[in-house]
């Protein structure tokens, strides 16, 4: 198939190759957290709950710092469009050295802060008990998510995919393996699962390491280049708190209706993370495109990209809410055995399979704003959403003891207020600035 012409954007050839190449990157973190899930269902629903409460705060490590994957696309997509490869690489680099310098800060302060939080989420017992020490291994793999986020934004950058694959593709393999000997037939139970996880981040961030020194540009610090990163990165920051707030206190709810109820959430939670991030892996493509045209000069055509991969944001939307839906009978029993947490499920699986659609649409703009470097919008109309949809159905829920009813119907509204807004935004077209600067 050859490539369409400019002002008709992207060809789905490019869009499907990046896209199909960066969806197990995008999957990892929560597929390394679905294995777990599985694995550890089968111990108990107290170690499962506690999972509940650790994976969550773990996730916020990649979550929170997300702008060293993305921030880092953004500016090396625009500077590979320009011709300059090797300062896209250099923003690699710097965004290495910060993955290091937090990573090891976030280490510290884990092991600090890590029991007195995860009692407030937990009941304080022993689910906390169990949050505290699957935590405090999984801590260790920090400063290596985050090289290997650095790692995979200044490859995206480039549109080399085919590396990150083969590098998750061995860290995944290897966790998989792992998890289900460690915590079982040699007995280290919750914790087991961590150390699986932090064995494959070793392995992983090694590579991307590599593949970083082998590009022969400098490895010293920039000072001008980190400021311009962090700059973006306090938007992406920002946003991403709103993700945060919200998703912890759905967990610290949903555990004060008991650990049924905290454990069904983890079970529906983890899907729609993995899921999430399939859907995502179209917007990482659209990054990569819409970043390199504009930092090419070609405004029409990174409009056309954006309006493509947001019509397969779509088709993946309704194909995921219909396998989803046929999928009920069996896959929840996949995840736990235990009667109380399956009868509970319902409450927030239904809501789920309706909302494929919107997130396939949200998520694929997302992707278009993010690689033409619209941080600010995307942090603004986030946070609106949160404060204004989510967040207070929380907690009414809690007030009111609608359970994860309450909680899934704001989640629900905190999708359609960002679907009006983004979508309105894309049509615009205001978003379609070019150049490097």
């Amino acid at each position: 198939m050859s490539s369409e012409p400019a002002a008709h954007g992207a060809s789905p050839r490019q869009v499907v190759r990046l896209a199909l190449q960066a969806l197990p990157v995008l999957a990892a973190e929560p597929l390394y957290i679905l294995v777990d899930t599985a694995v550890v269902g089968r111990l108990g629903t107290v170690p499962l709950a506690g999972l509940a409460v650790a994976g969550v705060l773990f996730a916020q490590v990649t979550t929170a710092l997300n702008f060293l994957s993305y921030g880092t696309t953004a500016r090396s997509a625009r500077l590979h469009g320009a011709g300059r490869r090797q300062d896209a690489v250099v923003e690699g680099v710097q965004a290495t050295w910060v993955a290091i310098a937090v990573g090891l800060l976030v280490l510290g302060l884990g092991q600090l802060f890590a029991r007195p939080v995860a009692d407030l989420l937990g009941d304080g017992g022993g689910v906390a008990d169990a949050a505290v020490g699957w935590l405090r291994t999984a801590l260790f793999g920090a400063p290596l998510i985050l090289i290997t986020l650095a790692g995979n934004g200044w490859m995206r950058g480039v549109q080399d995919t085919a590396r990150p694959l083969r590098y998750v593709l061995t860290g995944n393999g290897i966790s998989a393996v792992l998890c289900p000997i460690l915590v079982h037939p040699l007995g280290l139970g919750l914790e087991g699962s961590a150390i699986a996880n932090v064995v494959a981040q070793v392995i992983v961030a090694g590579l991307f390491l590599r593949a970083l020194l082998k590009e022969g540009v400098s490895l010293r610090p920039r000072p001008d280049v980190v400021r311009a990163q962090l700059s973006m990165g306090r938007d992406l920051i920002l946003r991403t708190a709103g993700f945060q707030i919200c998703f912890l206190s759905a967990t610290a709810v949903a555990a004060r209706f008991g650990a049924a109820s905290v454990a069904a959430h983890q079970v529906v939670l983890q899907l729609w993370n993995f899921q999430a991030l399939v859907l995502d892996a179209v917007a990482i493509a659209a990054q990569a495109l819409v970043g390199a045209a504009l930092g090419a000069g070609g405004a029409d055509q990174a409009k056309a990209t954006g309006a493509r991969v947001t019509r397969y944001g779509l088709w993946l939307g309704i194909g995921f809410g219909v396998l989803f839906a046929a999928l009920y009978p069996v896959l929840p029993g996949v995840f736990t055995a235990d009667g109380d947490t399956l009868a509970t499920i319902p409450q927030a699986w239904w809501f789920f399979v309706a909302l494929q659609p919107i997130a396939g649409v949200v998520f694929a703009i997302d992707g278009v704003l993010l690689g033409a470097g619209d941080a600010a919008f995307l942090r603004t109309t986030t946070l609106v959403a949160a404060l204004a949809g989510f967040l207070p159905l929380i907690w009414i829920s809690l007030a009111f003891g609608w359970g994860l009813l309450g909680i899934w119907t704001g989640l629900s509204l905190f999708m359609l207020v960002r679907l009006v807004a983004v979508g309105l935004r894309a049509r615009s077209g205001r978003w379609a600035v070019t150049g490097v600067g």
